[in-house]
């Protein structure tokens, strides 16, 4: 009986110290466990090759003679500073070229406003013309279980300001969080007006109930089906993992080398590896796509991953950025300089192929660089990051050229936004907008051209739960609840939001609550729900620990 009691203590003892390591190390099985769910989830096949729709047959009008061809390119979580135009990464010692020759040869959008501070409800009102708040669209789309290992995990060393968990909020299937089919995208305002319209890389924007690619107005879609650039272990790859990120423990664990060509992607079986580093083999297939379709009219959604994590870059290029000591910073620089090269080599098939002077090509980022990458100087001068509303998270570059029509140098300062590169898409493509519903994007092109001398937007509004902001004539009013928190900033004379005036201008303050207020009230509900309020430092990367006089905001998702 005492040895069968010492058995059980001791058991109990082993019980008790290994529920101990499991609690300590809870993240990492979690992890383990995502892997392995996603491994049973995703199979991948080997590459395929894409057969693209070509225009041959249709040859006829010179291409100065038709409509324009419209190419809109877009970056994910490109920083302000990545680019040369703007200063650089790694001081300005990785040349970005060819992206900065599109504001040069064309007009630079100097105050471009993404939709929001995150990827997916910026890519819905960029692709709707709307705010996305009109259709429920506020918070971003988020595979399974990342937000409750988000809201599992312990907080980081040196956060002072824990998440709240919203748990018991019931949420919608992932493939279900997206873009209503009743929204009318600009790819099918321009199909309408007999454009092939082709969509390459993210999307974002939902797959069930007609919210896919394919089912929102593009006749041809090759989708990230997943986000590796390489598999992990690949030899021509360079990783960077963040350890002290919790979202990049996460990709990496869950995610795949894979793509989908004209699929409902997420629940399709036709995944397939594409055909060498991400960034490279999107542009090696936007080339195709030029050069198939340069006899008719072409609308081309080129959306890349970069340089979004988990951050990999290909051999070559991280070998070619020696001088660049830290590691992580080395491996971005990287992807920065492939997606740089991947622009040029659009633009040089675009000129190949005869179709330079009249097409309009559009760049610009879905949000601000990432505090989470560790890389305090990415989003400089402006204060903030993605995920938060101050510049540093919404403020990116937006650039057009469209030789035929746009004067070489031009610069507009006022503030313009996501939104209007549906309308001005839907104007060069000879598209009327839609008259049923409230189109919040303008044309930009009489901005560019000097034809029109007033302002595109007297006022722009971003909501994302907690936070929420309002730009009106020249004001910006920042808001997040918790802590319940406002900025007031005067842009004109502080356009970096250095200075809070917001007891200094208490009229001025009431003012744009009351504007705030009432666009809020024209919105719609969430069509889902937020999992999680996350604070952001907005000063300090998530390599720098808190401090209690920090500014810092709360990010509803």
């Amino acid at each position: 009986m005492k040895k069968s009691k010492q058995w059980l203590l001791s058991m109990l003892g082993v019980v008790v110290i290994l529920g101990g390591i499991a609690y300590i190390n809870r993240v990492d099985i979690a992890l383990q466990l995502v892997s392995f769910a996603m491994d049973r989830r995703m199979e991948v096949g080997p590459n395929r090759d894409i057969n693209w729709q070509t225009g041959a047959n249709l040859r006829g009008r010179s291409p100065d003679e038709r409509p324009p061809n419209i190419v809109l390119i877009l970056a994910d979580d490109l920083g302000w500073n990545d680019l040369t135009i703007n200063g650089g990464v790694a001081g300005g010692t990785v040349p970005t070229p060819n992206i900065d020759s599109i504001a040069q040869q064309g007009v630079n959008f100097s105050n471009g406003y993404a939709a929001n501070a995150t990827c997916a409800p910026s890519r819905a009102a960029l692709l709707s013309g709307r705010y996305g708040t009109r259709f429920g669209f506020e918070f971003t789309p988020t595979p399974p279980g990342m937000m409750d290992l988000a809201a599992f995990m312990p907080t980081p060393e040196g956060r002072l300001r824990a998440s709240i968990s919203y748990a018991e909020a019931q949420s919608i299937p992932f493939e279900e969080m997206g873009m209503p089919a009743s929204e009318i995208t600009i790819a099918e305002l321009l199909a309408d007006q007999g454009y092939h319209t082709v969509h390459i890389g993210k999307w974002h924007v939902g797959q069930a109930n007609g919210m896919a690619a394919q089912h929102q107005g593009f006749k041809e879609s090759l989708l990230m089906a997943s986000g590796l650039y390489l598999p992990e272990d690949h030899p021509d790859v360079v990783n960077a993992k963040q350890d002290f990120d919790p979202i990049d423990r996460f990709l990496w664990a869950s995610m795949r080398f894979a793509a989908s060509f004209n699929t409902e992607g997420e629940n399709d079986s036709s995944r397939f590896e594409p055909d060498g580093y991400l960034t490279d083999y999107y542009t090696e297939q936007a080339v195709e796509v030029i050069e198939a379709n340069k006899d008719r009219p072409f609308f081309l959604y080129l959306a890349h991953w970069a340089p979004h994590t988990p951050l990999q870059a290909t051999r070559e290029d991280y070998e070619a950025l020696s001088h660049i000591e830290l590691h992580r910073e080395r491996v971005y620089a990287a992807m920065i300089r492939s997606l740089d090269r991947g622009v040029g080599q659009v633009l040089q098939a675009l000129k190949d192929n005869g179709l330079e002077e009249n097409t309009l090509v559009m760049f610009t980022s879905d949000n601000g660089g990432a505090n989470y990458i560790g890389l305090p100087d990415v989003n400089t001068p402006f204060r903030g990051w993605k995920i938060s509303l101050f510049e540093g998270g919404i403020h990116v570059p937006f650039f057009a050229k469209w030789p035929a029509r746009i004067p070489a140098g031009t610069v507009v300062k006022d503030p313009v936004h996501h939104f209007d590169i549906f309308a001005t898409a839907a104007a060069a493509g000879g598209a009327r907008l839609p008259n049923d519903r409230k189109i919040d994007g303008v044309d930009l092109l009489p901005f560019a051209t000097g034809e029109s001398q007033g302002v595109p937007h007297e006022a722009l509004f971003w909501r994302s739960g907690a936070s929420q902001s309002v730009l009106l004539n020249g004001w910006k009013l920042n808001v997040s609840d918790p802590p319940g928190r406002s900025w007031l900033f005067d842009m004109n004379t502080d356009p970096f939001e250095r200075r809070d005036l917001s007891l200094d201008f208490p009229e001025k303050l009431a003012e744009l609550q009351a504007a705030l207020a009432a666009h809020n009230a024209e919105q719609a509900p969430p069509a889902w729900p937020a999992r999680l309020s996350t604070p952001i430092n907005i000063d300090k990367d998530l390599t720098q620990p808190d401090a209690p006089e920090d500014d810092y905001i709360y990010w509803s998702n």
